[in-house]
């Protein structure tokens, strides 16, 4: 009978090691990651160190970016890699929106349901696709979510980016670069990790001329960049530089 049990135990182990594998590299990374920290933290805390911490005013910061590029009441926005919920709370505070939010992580996006209107709407995405009909978004934007990608993954949910945006619509996002001195410390912790074989998930850098490629060969015409630094609320800075595409 132990014989038999322990089969059984082993094939399921192999399953589950079997699926694990068989995830997308960002699914996998941010999974565990997003485990660790509800394992050692409480859960309100690791919910904003998943999204890179400072929640609450980060979600201001992205608020008023939004605002600043026109953002208005009844528009349609796609979150791409909405996380814990930091930009989608604050909107939901400022007015009435069409909401589409999109991640890899359920705990993650459970907690962002929790503190949204019933009409929000959330969706996992591990295939690089957004849930929305051809040209159907005024905004779509994403923070802290092409630093985790390949660039090939990037570049096709642009791609998904152009499609569900209506010529003239707003693209923001986030990214790290080397021509930024303030985020080269980044990729010096990413080394260290390395070494140590304690990387939690994957930081890739895009420069502008890269954006400005992809951008021309996708449709987006690249209206400006945001420095990170730059202060946007009292004492909330984006951090990343940002890109403001307009689809054409």
């Amino acid at each position: 009978m132990g014989g038999i049990l322990q089969r059984i135990v082993g094939a399921l182990t192999g399953a589950g090691a079997r699926e694990e594998a068989e995830k997308p590299h960002f699914q996998r990374d941010y999974e565990r990651h997003v485990r660790k920290l509800k394992e050692s933290h409480p859960l309100d805390e690791a919910m904003s160190l998943a999204v890179g911490g400072h929640y609450d005013i980060q979600g201001k910061v992205h608020l008023a970016l939004l605002r600043s590029l026109g953002l208005k009441d009844g528009d349609s926005l796609v979150d791409l890699g909405c996380g814990s919920g930091r930009t989608a709370r604050r909107l939901a505070e400022s007015g009435s929106y069409g909401y589409l939010g999109i991640d890899v992580v359920e705990d993650l996006i459970a907690y962002a349901r929790a503190n949204t209107p019933a009409d929000y709407r959330f969706h996992i995405s591990t295939d690089l696709k957004i849930p929305a009909g051809d040209a159907s978004a005024d905004i779509v934007y994403s923070f802290s979510l092409f630093t985790h990608l390949l660039h090939e993954e990037t570049y096709l949910y642009m791609e998904e980016v152009r499609r569900v945006l209506r010529p003239g619509g707003t693209f923001l996002f986030s990214f790290l670069e080397f021509g930024s001195p303030g985020h080269f410390p980044v990729f010096l912790g990413s080394v260290e990790q390395q070494k140590a074989g304690t990387k939690p998930v994957m930081n890739m850098f895009i420069e502008r001329n890269v954006i400005e490629l992809w951008a021309e060969k996708l449709g987006f015409a690249v209206e400006s960049y945001i420095d990170g630094n730059r202060e946007i609320v009292p004492d909330g800075r984006l951090g990343q530089t940002g890109a403001v595409l307009r689809r054409l």
